[in-house]
């Protein structure tokens, strides 16, 4: 069975929590370190929250990206108060397509 962890805000982590997930809710100064761990652990998914996701340092989450396990993915908010990004809009707008 495959090891998941949610790192973000304790309402959304209630219902990865029934789902099976690991749920970390840390403050903003752990968020790093939490993050650091989850990739350290035998996790295969994180799922990190889009508010956390923008409090991580740059370094850290390129890093996670560009790495080939665990598989990271930002997810927004039980709330929807922080949106995931647009990826696809970004690739569109890198390409010139979108204004």
């Amino acid at each position: 069975m495959a090891r998941v962890y949610y790192i973000g805000d304790e309402a959304t982590a209630a219902g990865y929590r029934l789902a099976g997930a690991e749920v970390r809710v840390p403050s903003a100064t752990e968020v790093a370190d939490v993050f650091r761990r989850a990739r350290e652990s035998e996790a295969d998914l994180i799922l990190l929250s889009a508010q956390f996701a923008d409090a991580l340092p740059a370094e850290d989450f390129e890093a996670a990206l560009l790495g080939n396990r665990p598989l990271v993915a930002i997810v927004p908010d039980a709330h929807g108060r922080h949106a995931t990004p647009d990826v696809a809009r970004e690739v569109r707008l890198a390409l010139g397509i979108e204004p």
